[in-house]
């Protein structure tokens, strides 16, 4: 898969693709329900993506708490394993979020990317203060002879999937939902920092990955999966929050334990997958408490990965 970061200049190449329009924070099934119907329309074209970085909420709302389900390249991987042939990440900056609706269309959609077919959902918005909606769209689409689908929510028992569901199942501590809604388990991508190396000295060693502009699901402590660099797996327990028992600071941070494994993670990109929220977040009287609270965790997420999720 290719990523480009500028529908001008293109190669012949990467235009004349289907074109699946929108954020695609997560790539849930949702979002796979748009790229089918854009490839279903063309089969005989590439299969794109437009969406933009940072999240157009990061520049209207910049004191808004983190929100991301995934960052650039989490989102991309996921892309590409969805058949993706391109992904056209456009930079949402100040001078971008001016452009008028009519010019996104004919200027970058047309122009630039040379679309031949776009889908969406039936809530796109686009333009100076989203001043373009899905009639605009299809009609300027027609005339310019490009095609469009609008794709009707994915829903089920809990009503549509989205990308807030899905954000409000982790903060409310439900992995498993998140894992159902996305088609994958939700991960957290980060580089391994150093810590205060205090997990190693009651027996379990932790590689600390900050969560950046990730959201924060539920504090507490999770079974996990582990996918190295290498692209080797492992099983794991990780807590995330802010250590009350041995610090308060006000960051919190993804800390987990690799079962069986032993080796040098520091500024390694892990990721952590969210499989099952074993328990709340609280402080503990000592570290003797706290060895024995991480032990008993240990083992509970051994017997969750073993038996329940296999």
């Amino acid at each position: 898969m290719r990523i480009f970061t500028d529908w001008r200049g293109l190669p012949a190449d990467a235009r004349g693709a289907t074109v699946a329009l929108g954020n695609f924070d997560g790539v849930h099934l949702g979002h796979a329900r748009v790229l089918a119907a854009a490839h279903g329309a063309r089969p005989d074209c590439p299969r794109a993506v437009l969406t933009f970085e940072p999240h157009p909420r990061a520049l209207f709302r910049p004191d808004d708490p983190a929100f991301r389900l995934t960052l650039s390249a989490e989102r991309a991987a996921a892309l590409a394993a969805l058949g993706v042939d391109f992904v056209y990440e456009l930079p949402f900056n100040h001078d971008f979020s001016l452009m008028p609706a009519s010019d996104f269309i004919t200027q970058v959609l047309a122009d630039g990317l040379g679309a031949k077919h776009l889908a969406c959902g039936p809530d796109f918005a686009f333009g100076h203060r989203r001043g373009g909606d899905t009639a605009m769209l299809a009609e300027q689409a027609q005339h310019l002879g490009i095609g469009l689908t609008l794709v009707p929510p994915l829903a089920d028992a809990s009503g549509p999937l989205s990308s807030s569901r899905i954000r409000r199942d982790l903060q409310d501590g439900y992995p498993e939902r998140a894992t159902a809604a996305l088609g994958r388990p939700w991960a957290i991508r980060g580089v391994v920092a150093h810590g205060d190396a205090r997990g190693r000295t009651i027996g379990f060693p932790t590689a600390n990955i900050a969560l950046g502009q990730h959201l924060e699901p539920a504090r507490g402590v999770y079974a996990v999966t582990i996918r190295l660099p290498s692209g080797t797996q492992h099983q794991g327990v990780a807590n995330i929050g802010r250590r009350p028992t041995v610090n308060q600071g006000p960051e919190s941070r993804l800390e987990v334990n690799l079962f069986d494994y032993s080796g040098d993670l520091y500024d390694q990109e892990l990721t952590v997958a969210l499989h099952r929220f074993l328990r709340a977040e609280r402080r503990f009287g000592g570290l003797d408490e706290l060895r024995a609270a991480i032990a008993a965790d240990a083992a509970e997420a051994r017997r969750v990965l073993n038996t329940e999720l296999t």
